[in-house]
């Protein structure tokens, strides 16, 4: 089957005759609020999110086993989507036949990247099909700013899928924003604050506890636990829960304190890292996202995470105020209609959720994360500077 992808140009793409049927993905454009032109470092007339949907010859109906077809022919060519990532930061698909969580999790192997494992989690993320789970339970009311995601551990994915079984009528989109957007211009207008973060790095601090701290929230045994079974002793435990920080290959970078509750776990990390093979700066952070959600959430949300630079001292208000501003100027809304998939480069690409009217059931998206063939390259003074992907368990 031929398939590919065609351009975004001044006027909507004709899909080119073929001998025979086959899907192809059209770009298109979206409002304003949803699609802007990417600034420096980005190449010229680079958007994103970039818009694309199916389009056959003889208005051929699409199903769901053509379209896996078609992302897989696309990735044998060189890994043409995952280029698209690595350029638009986001991609947007639309008009897919994705009806369920099943069909979502068909769609995002297809793609052929290894499924994520999240250790430390600290959201409640129960499993829905393959590697397939609710983005996130907070309650409606609680903003989640622009973030990449995982900041706060040191292992990673490189590849977010999020999916809208429910859109609301009012509210509830997702933020898109280009990290190496963020970084060029924050190297621009506070470069003091560059130059510590790449000297320093972050201090990540993150507590959990053995029950839930907030709804939505994971409880020890959810983040660390897996290993764990019933009629396991305290001391048996707390060596399963050591185990699984382990593999996170950190060594001196990674330290923990148990408490009455729970545990603190301290990660010395990169703020800034560098994409493959373009090696450009990317502010992989959620230090934006932390100041703005303490703003307007309320509750024990405010106290999971502390991250300070990485040798103890407290980042300036001044400084996370600026990144906020910069987010604000770069990121667009992106409006759901029930079946978009965003796909987000989480290298160079952050994502959030924003409060929405209505039920709770309003806005149901999933989410399905990923790892790369790569991790991102180190840009900061010291080995705390380079992440590693943590070992398989």
């Amino acid at each position: 089957m031929a398939t590919s992808v065609k351009q975004l140009g001044a006027n909507p793409p004709k899909l080119d005759s073929a001998p025979s049927p086959s899907l192809a993905f059209e770009t298109f454009i979206l409002p304003s609020s949803n699609q802007r032109v990417l600034g420096p470092p980005h190449q010229g007339d680079t958007v994103i999110p970039l818009a694309l949907r199916p389009s056959t010859h003889d208005d051929i109906q699409v199903d769901l086993d053509t379209v896996i077809e078609s992302i897989k022919s696309l990735q044998a060519q060189d890994g043409i989507l995952t280029k698209k990532l690595a350029r638009h930061g986001t991609l947007l698909f639309r008009g897919l036949p994705i009806y369920n969580a099943e069909d979502f999790s068909k769609f995002a192997h297809a793609f052929g990247y290894k499924p994520h494992e999240i250790i430390g989690i600290v959201v409640d993320r129960p499993f829905l099909a393959p590697n397939v789970a609710p983005a996130n339970e907070a309650p409606k009311e609680v903003l989640i700013y622009n973030h990449n995601e995982s900041p706060q551990v040191p292992h990673a994915p490189e590849y977010i899928f999020l999916y809208s079984y429910r859109a609301p009528a009012k509210g509830g989109e997702a933020p898109i924003s280009s990290s190496l957007e963020l970084f060029y211009r924050a190297r621009q207008e506070i470069p003091e604050f560059i130059t510590e973060l790449a000297e320093k790095g972050i201090l990540s601090r993150v507590i959990y506890k053995v029950d839930k701290q907030y709804a939505g929230g994971s409880t020890l045994k959810q983040a660390f636990g897996k290993e764990i079974r019933d009629g396991d002793d305290e001391a048996t435990r707390r060596a399963k829960i050591e185990a699984q920080i382990a593999r996170y290959r950190r060594g001196k970078h990674t330290t923990w304190e148990w408490t009455g509750d729970g545990l603190v776990l301290t990660h010395r990390l990169p703020a800034i890292r560098t994409q493959p093979d373009t090696m450009l700066p990317t502010l992989f952070t959620g230090l934006a996202a932390y100041y703005k959600n303490a703003q307007v959430n309320t509750g024990a949300r405010k106290n999971v995470t502390q991250q300070l630079f990485g040798d103890g001292t407290p980042i300036p208000e001044k400084f996370l105020a600026h990144l906020a501003k910069i987010t604000d100027e770069i990121r667009v809304l992106h409006k759901w209609q029930q079946g978009d998939v965003l796909v987000y480069d989480n290298i160079i690409a952050q994502h959030g959720r924003q409060p929405w009217e209505g039920e709770q059931s309003d806005r149901v998206v999933l989410a399905s994360l990923f790892d790369g063939d790569s991790v991102p390259g180190a840009y900061g003074i010291g080995d705390w500077a380079q992440v590693v992907q943590a070992l398989d368990g």
